[in-house]
C-alpha cells in the first residue's frame, strides 16, 4: 500500500485540505492508500483544520472535521513513501531533518507535480479570506488528481 504524506505550516489549512482531496480521489478509484498530513508549528497540535478549510472541501462533499493537527517527526521517514511539502519552508525542514539520501529522495515540493522542478509554493491562505481558501483547494485539487494518475501508471493499478 502506498503511503503519502502532505506537510504544512500548523496543520490546519493546506496539509488537511490536500489529504482530504487525496483521500476522496483515491477512493473513488478504488485505490487503497494511507494518506495523511502534518505540520511544523506546535500552537495547532491537537486542533480540527481551520474552519474555512473545512467549509471549501464540504462544499465539495468532502469532509476533514475529524483530522487533528499533529507535528511532522523523524519516524515519518519510515511511514511515508511520498512527502510533500508545501513550500520551501517546510521542504526546506523537512529535508534538515533527513538522515540519509533516501529520506530526501521522498520529498518534494506539492507543486512539483503540476510545475516539475519550478518548487512553486501553495499559498498560505490562513492570513487571507474564503476566496484564498477557494483557490487553494482548486490548487490542490488539480495537484492531487495528477498524484492519482501518478500511482495507477506507476502502480499498474487499472
Amino acid at each position: 500500500m502506498i503511503k503519502i504524506l502532505f506537510v504544512c505550516t500548523g496543520n490546519i489549512c493546506r496539509s488537511p485540505l490536500a489529504e482530504g482531496i487525496l483521500r476522496e480521489k483515491l477512493s473513488r478509484n478504488d485505490v487503497t492508500a494511507h494518506i495523511d498530513s502534518c505540520g511544523f508549528e506546535s500552537f495547532h497540535v491537537g486542533d480540527p483544520p481551520d474552519i474555512r478549510a473545512q467549509k471549501v472541501a464540504l462544499e465539495r462533499g468532502i469532509d476533514i472535521s475529524l483530522h487533528r493537527a499533529r507535528l511532522f517527526t523523524i519516524r515519518d521517514f519510515e511511514r511515508f513513501d511520498y512527502i510533500y511539502a508545501m513550500d520551501s519552508s517546510h521542504f526546506n525542514k523537512i529535508i534538515g531533518m533527513a538522515r540519509n539520501e533516501t529520506d530526501k529522495s521522498k520529498v518534494d515540493y506539492m507543486l512539483n507535480v503540476l510545475y516539475p522542478g519550478q518548487n512553486r509554493s501553495v499559498i498560505d491562505p490562513w492570513y487571507h479570506d474564503l476566496k484564498a481558501f477557494d483557490d487553494v483547494y482548486r490548487q490542490l485539487d488539480e495537484a492531487c488528481e495528477l498524484v492519482v494518475k501518478k500511482i495507477i501508471a506507476d502502480f499498474q493499478l487499472k
